[in-house]
């Protein structure tokens, strides 16, 4: 019997941690694929978009994993996007799952810890 990708993800995403752990990093994860598209689109490899922004290859392949524990400044995004002829937006967008009564808690225990 093969398995398939599908059947493994489907497996993996049944247990709680690994369901918490796959929606936490989901908004990395659908940014990072943004950012693989946008250069696939230009028909770029990551050694012209590190020439283009003054960098090495290897800091350019950082940018683009997910896991690598390297957060890049919006000024390293803007550089990479306007290679690649786009545009860094960033917002404030209000998360859904957080409740008031959630927030204020938080808000507390900063305050008190």
């Amino acid at each position: 019997m093969a398995k398939t990708l599908k059947d493994f993800k489907a497996r993996a995403l049944a247990r709680p941690d690994v369901r918490r752990e796959y929606d936490r990093l989901a908004d990395e994860f659908a940014f990072l694929d943004e950012i693989l598209k946008a250069r696939a689109e230009a028909g770029l490899s990551q050694a012209e978009v590190a020439a283009r922004i003054g960098t090495t290859q290897s800091a350019v392949a950082r940018l683009e994993s997910a896991g690598s524990g390297h957060s890049p400044s919006i000024t390293t995004l803007q550089r990479y996007a306007s290679a690649l002829g786009y545009k860094v937006q960033v917002r404030l967008v209000k998360d859904s799952a957080t409740t008031a009564k959630t927030t204020r808690t938080r808000a507390k225990t900063v305050r008190t810890g």
